[in-house]
Protein backbone atom coordinates (compact mmCIF):
# COMPACT_ATOMS: atom_id res chain seq x y z
CA UNK A 1 0.00 0.00 0.00
CA UNK A 2 3.25 2.59 0.84
CA UNK A 3 4.52 1.60 -2.48
CA UNK A 4 1.23 2.31 -4.48
CA UNK A 5 1.21 5.56 -2.47
CA UNK A 6 4.63 6.98 -3.29
CA UNK A 7 3.41 5.90 -6.84
CA UNK A 8 0.96 8.26 -7.24
CA UNK A 9 3.01 10.92 -5.49
CA UNK A 10 6.01 10.65 -7.52
CA UNK A 11 4.45 9.58 -10.83
CA UNK A 12 1.13 11.45 -11.10
CA UNK A 13 -0.81 14.90 -10.78
CA UNK A 14 -4.19 15.72 -10.81
CA UNK A 15 -5.77 18.62 -11.86
CA UNK A 16 -9.64 19.17 -10.53
CA UNK A 17 -12.38 20.99 -11.75
CA UNK A 18 -13.31 22.59 -8.45
CA UNK A 19 -9.35 23.87 -8.06
CA UNK A 20 -9.22 22.10 -4.50
CA UNK A 21 -6.61 24.60 -3.50
CA UNK A 22 -6.31 25.43 0.08
CA UNK A 23 -7.98 28.99 0.95
CA UNK A 24 -6.00 30.35 3.47
CA UNK A 25 -2.48 29.21 2.14
CA UNK A 26 -0.74 31.43 -0.58
CA UNK A 27 -0.51 30.06 -4.54
CA UNK A 28 3.24 29.42 -3.88
CA UNK A 29 2.46 27.58 -0.71
CA UNK A 30 -0.58 25.58 -2.50
CA UNK A 31 2.28 24.62 -5.13
CA UNK A 32 4.94 23.57 -2.60
CA UNK A 33 2.33 21.41 -0.77
CA UNK A 34 2.88 18.42 -2.33
CA UNK A 35 6.45 18.84 -3.23
CA UNK A 36 6.68 18.42 0.93
CA UNK A 37 4.98 15.30 1.14
CA UNK A 38 7.83 13.96 -1.56
CA UNK A 39 10.16 15.23 1.28
CA UNK A 40 11.81 17.32 -0.84
CA UNK A 41 14.32 19.66 0.14
CA UNK A 42 13.42 23.54 0.64
CA UNK A 43 15.86 24.72 -2.20
CA UNK A 44 13.95 22.11 -4.67
CA UNK A 45 10.63 22.67 -3.87
CA UNK A 46 11.29 26.59 -4.07
CA UNK A 47 12.86 26.00 -7.35
CA UNK A 48 10.18 23.55 -8.48
CA UNK A 49 7.19 25.71 -7.60
CA UNK A 50 8.17 28.72 -8.92
CA UNK A 51 9.26 26.87 -12.39
CA UNK A 52 5.80 26.04 -12.03
CA UNK A 53 4.16 29.21 -11.46
CA UNK A 54 5.99 30.53 -14.09
CA UNK A 55 4.90 28.01 -16.59
CA UNK A 56 1.38 28.85 -16.11
CA UNK A 57 2.42 32.62 -15.93
CA UNK A 58 1.03 32.97 -12.19
CA UNK A 59 4.34 34.19 -10.61
CA UNK A 60 3.19 37.09 -10.00
CA UNK A 61 0.32 36.49 -7.70
CA UNK A 62 2.81 34.09 -5.58
CA UNK A 63 1.82 36.16 -2.56
CA UNK A 64 -1.56 35.92 -3.04
CA UNK A 65 -4.22 33.82 -1.57
CA UNK A 66 -7.12 31.49 -3.95
CA UNK A 67 -9.86 34.42 -3.13
CA UNK A 68 -7.93 36.84 -4.58
CA UNK A 69 -7.83 35.12 -8.18
CA UNK A 70 -9.96 34.85 -10.42
CA UNK A 71 -11.33 31.41 -11.39
CA UNK A 72 -9.31 31.22 -14.33
CA UNK A 73 -6.20 32.60 -12.68
CA UNK A 74 -7.15 29.63 -9.72
CA UNK A 75 -7.23 26.62 -12.44
CA UNK A 76 -4.51 27.50 -13.41
CA UNK A 77 -2.34 27.60 -9.95
CA UNK A 78 -4.21 24.03 -9.43
CA UNK A 79 -2.38 23.19 -13.10
CA UNK A 80 0.95 24.64 -11.95
CA UNK A 81 0.45 22.70 -8.22
CA UNK A 82 -0.05 19.11 -10.95
CA UNK A 83 3.11 19.83 -12.78
CA UNK A 84 5.37 20.70 -9.86
CA UNK A 85 6.15 17.46 -9.22
CA UNK A 86 7.17 17.12 -12.82
CA UNK A 87 4.66 13.75 -12.87
CA UNK A 88 4.95 11.46 -16.05
CA UNK A 89 0.66 10.94 -15.99
CA UNK A 90 -1.62 14.19 -15.48
CA UNK A 91 -5.23 13.18 -14.40
CA UNK A 92 -7.47 16.28 -15.12
CA UNK A 93 -10.96 16.10 -14.06
CA UNK A 94 -13.43 18.37 -16.39
CA UNK A 95 -9.90 21.05 -15.99
CA UNK A 96 -12.17 23.89 -18.11
CA UNK A 97 -15.38 23.37 -16.36
CA UNK A 98 -15.85 25.68 -14.33
CA UNK A 99 -13.89 28.55 -16.82
CA UNK A 100 -15.13 30.41 -19.52
CA UNK A 101 -14.49 30.00 -22.77
CA UNK A 102 -10.98 32.31 -22.69
CA UNK A 103 -9.91 30.72 -19.36
CA UNK A 104 -10.89 27.25 -20.84
CA UNK A 105 -9.31 27.99 -23.96
CA UNK A 106 -6.07 29.17 -22.28
CA UNK A 107 -6.20 25.96 -19.82
CA UNK A 108 -6.20 23.97 -22.95
CA UNK A 109 -3.00 25.33 -24.67
CA UNK A 110 -1.10 25.03 -21.68
CA UNK A 111 -2.32 21.39 -21.50
CA UNK A 112 -1.19 20.87 -25.32
CA UNK A 113 1.75 22.35 -24.18
CA UNK A 114 2.11 19.71 -21.52
CA UNK A 115 1.48 16.84 -23.73
CA UNK A 116 4.07 18.33 -26.05
CA UNK A 117 6.95 17.99 -23.49
CA UNK A 118 6.06 14.38 -22.98
CA UNK A 119 3.80 14.56 -20.02
CA UNK A 120 0.52 11.98 -20.41
CA UNK A 121 -2.48 13.69 -20.07
CA UNK A 122 -5.88 11.82 -19.15
CA UNK A 123 -8.64 14.10 -19.46
CA UNK A 124 -12.37 13.92 -18.89
CA UNK A 125 -14.61 16.21 -20.53
CA UNK A 126 -18.15 16.72 -21.41
CA UNK A 127 -17.22 19.44 -23.88
CA UNK A 128 -16.69 18.22 -27.56
CA UNK A 129 -14.55 21.66 -28.44
CA UNK A 130 -12.01 20.26 -25.70
CA UNK A 131 -12.41 16.97 -26.63
CA UNK A 132 -11.02 17.35 -29.95
CA UNK A 133 -7.49 18.20 -28.44
CA UNK A 134 -7.26 14.79 -27.39
CA UNK A 135 -4.54 12.25 -29.62
CA UNK A 136 -7.48 9.66 -28.60
CA UNK A 137 -10.69 9.54 -27.50
CA UNK A 138 -12.61 7.13 -25.35
CA UNK A 139 -16.31 7.91 -24.88
CA UNK A 140 -18.23 6.44 -22.44
CA UNK A 141 -22.04 5.75 -21.71
CA UNK A 142 -24.10 4.36 -18.76
CA UNK A 143 -20.10 3.58 -17.22
CA UNK A 144 -19.54 1.09 -20.80
CA UNK A 145 -16.80 2.02 -23.34
CA UNK A 146 -18.68 2.95 -26.63
CA UNK A 147 -17.82 3.77 -30.08
CA UNK A 148 -19.43 7.28 -30.65
CA UNK A 149 -21.11 9.51 -28.30
CA UNK A 150 -24.36 8.55 -27.93
CA UNK A 151 -23.31 5.19 -26.49
CA UNK A 152 -24.83 3.25 -29.88
CA UNK A 153 -22.24 0.52 -30.08
CA UNK A 154 -20.52 -1.49 -27.52
CA UNK A 155 -17.00 -2.47 -27.69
Amino acid sequence: MAERARTRNREIGFIFQSFNLIGDLTVYENVELPLTYRGMRPAERKERGNEALEKVEMAHRAKHLPSQLSGGQQQRVAVARAVGGQPSILLADEPTGNLDSKNGGAVMDLLAGLDAEGSTICMVTHDPRYAEHAEREIHLFDGKVVDGPQGDTEH
